[in-house]
């Protein structure tokens, strides 16, 4: 679903291999029974299907500078394994795709997911024309992105338990947006996930609604071009209400 249209597309398996390992996806595609990937991730024979949907919504949301509101995640994929209930990594291959095909050179990804983007980060470690910042609960699973993990590719900002919207405000104020503008990206991500609200039973941040509207509009002035993808969040009561108001911020 793509800003309350359902649509379907699906990413090629040349456009997910601009990330994966080909045998790593060979291996998603063949895969006819369900079977356990890691200790979380669960994989059956349907799940080669909405991994490809889930990322071609993403594409699309590229184009159109949309939300792409879709499962299973994708930001603790790594190129050759699955982990953390994500397969694909959705906003690597979306990244890629703006490069590759639509010609864009610097490209911004923001990573306000409770629990670190480990595998976006791997993917992109070293790569000049990517900036990952991300922001997490510290110390937390799966035990990456802590202090002193930053580089000229990567910005990591580990976060106490119970910080809320006043905190994550600092932190865009203060390094977030500055870094973001200094690199000049043409085109901002943004791997949206919702567990850190006060009311997700995940994690043990303390962020609200308006907190994530804002973190989404604050997202959306970085660039002259942004698009967004759903990563986590676990209670479903409020989920729908967080994420509209997410896509309020993003649209505003």
């Amino acid at each position: 679903m793509l800003d309350g249209r359902t649509i379907e597309r699906g990413a090629t398996f040349a456009q997910l291999a601009r990330v994966h390992d080909a045998e790593y996806l060979e291996l998603l595609r063949s895969i006819d029974r369900p079977i356990r990937l890691d200790a979380d991730t669960v994989c059956t024979q349907t799940s080669w299907e909405a991994a490809t949907l889930a990322a071609g919504i993403t594409l699309e949301a590229v184009d159109r500078g949309g939300f792409a509101l879709v499962r299973p995640p994708g930001h603790h994929a790594l190129a050759a394994r699955a982990m953390g209930f994500c397969l694909v990594n959705n906003i690597a291959v979306a990244a890629r795709y703006a490069q590759v095909e639509l010609g864009l050179e610097r490209v911004a990804i923001v990573d306000f997911d409770v629990h670190h983007g480990n595998g976006t980060e791997a993917l992109f470690r070293g790569d000049d024309s990517v900036l990952f910042v991300s922001l997490q609960q510290w110390p937390f699973w799966p035990g990456t992105g802590g202090p002193g993990t930053s580089d000229g590719s990567t910005l990591n900002l580990p976060l106490p338990a119970g910080s809320g919207d006043d905190d994550y405000r600092a932190a865009f104020e203060e390094t977030v947006e500055p870094a973001v503008r200094a690199f000049r990206p043409e085109l901002v991500l943004v791997s949206a996930g919702f567990d850190a609200h006060v009311d997700d039973p995940l994690a043990e941040m303390e962020v609200t609604e308006n907190g994530f509207r804002e973190l989404a509009e604050r997202c959306a002035a970085l660039g002259p071009r942004t698009a967004a993808v759903l990563e986590g969040g676990y209670n479903l009561a409020t989920l729908p209400a967080l994420v509209e108001a997410a896509h309020r911020g993003f649209s505003s």
